[in-house]
């Protein structure tokens, strides 16, 4: 097995649940080096990576031959591009960028750097997402007409980053929760027609957008997302209509509320399924009636990092190209401009 030498160019939140954690229990991985600025608390958890205090220093070091830009959004472009040029293969957290035409320059540039260029959409990974997908993929539910993927939160209170809530470029629930969701939406029906939005800020003193609501058009299906901030009480994140019938899937993956806890994941399953049942399907299927509750399977976003560990091993292809990500941003520009002219925004084709 070829190991891959990684350094994480963060280790905020992000470095220290969705990333360190899984490049170290791999066995195809190896955490060479994290970069913090000015603490040093991942000496605790791996004392045995490079600390580094610099990208430069990072990017310097040529033993490392794949970098994770988890880094705010807004730094994504330089710091992916600065990677590609001293010849890394990159994962880049979502939002893959901040506009389109830099997630298209991106993904240029990596083919010809001819180096791996992924992006991490873990959610990609969530066991109730997996439902989803199975229903969608044996067409239980017959041609699907209409579709709701919800993504609520509570935090009325601002978090005081700028990046996330200030008046920056990419900063925003629309790119940091939307994305997540359009690429669920890409995943399972694929380009649609046009998008209409409706972008808000709610909350007072926050001036990046916590509040989006938007319509993809197919010729015959609706697809609506959805995501706020301010949602004590939630209710079913998934919800699919077809011509044979219904599935509801609430947002029941429990892996980063295990990996808060401590818990070391794995290859093998490591987070457990939800305690009760998570979903509801009735249909007609094979010419019976079946109205059940179901129970999703747990999922595992080590399945993300052991694609990643394949595809620059030569044995499987780029879990999450640039190219599914370039797709993401486009809708994300067209929701965007569909807010500031309050208009129905068309999507040519897209290959």
């Amino acid at each position: 097995m070829s190991i891959i030498r990684t350094g994480i160019c963060s280790y905020g939140m992000s470095g220290k649940l969705f990333h360190a954690p899984f490049i170290q229990n791999h066995p195809g991985f190896e955490l060479a080096a994290i970069l913090e600025r000015n603490k040093s608390e991942s000496r605790e958890r791996y004392p045995k990576s490079k600390l580094v205090r610099s990208y430069e220093e990072l990017l310097k070091d040529k033993s490392l031959q794949l970098i994770v830009v988890n880094t705010p959004v807004q730094t994504h472009f330089d710091y992916v591009t600065a990677a590609l040029e001293a010849g890394k293969n990159v994962v880049a957290e979502k939002p893959f960028t901040v506009t389109a035409a830099e997630a298209e320059k991106l993904e240029a540039l990596a083919a010809r750097k001819k180096l791996l260029l992924t992006v991490y959409q873990n959610r990609r990974y969530d066991g109730d997402f997996r439902a989803i997908k199975k229903v969608v993929d044996q067409k239980q539910l017959g041609e699907i007409r209409e579709v709701e993927f919800r993504y609520d939160r509570y935090r009325v209170q601002p978090s005081g980053k700028a990046h996330k809530e200030g008046a920056l470029p990419g900063a925003g629930v629309l790119h940091d929760l939307g994305a997540h969701l359009i690429d669920q939406s890409l995943q399972l029906f694929g380009w649609p027609e046009a998008v209409f939005a409706d972008i808000w800020a709610m909350r007072d003193n926050v001036e990046a957008n916590d509040y989006f609501e938007l319509l993809l058009y197919y010729p015959r299906m609706r697809v609506r997302l959805k995501g706020t901030v301010v949602a004590r009480e939630t209710t079913t994140a998934f919800i699919l209509h077809g011509m044979n019938g219904s599935f509801l899937q609430e947002r029941s993956d429990l892996q980063e509320i295990q990996l808060l806890a401590g818990v070391e994941p794995s290859i093998e399953s490591w987070c457990p399924a939800a305690e009760e049942p998570d979903g509801l399907l009735h249909t007609t299927f094979d010419g019976k009636e079946i109205r059940e509750a179901t129970r999703s399977k747990p999922g595992n976003y080590m399945g993300f990092y052991d694609d990643v560990w394949k595809a620059l091993s030569g044995i499987g292809p780029n879990p999450v190209p640039a190219g599914d990500a370039v797709k993401t941003m486009k809708i994300l520009d067209a929701a965007i401009e569909s807010m500031a002219k309050q208009a129905v925004i068309r999507l040519g084709p897209i290959k």
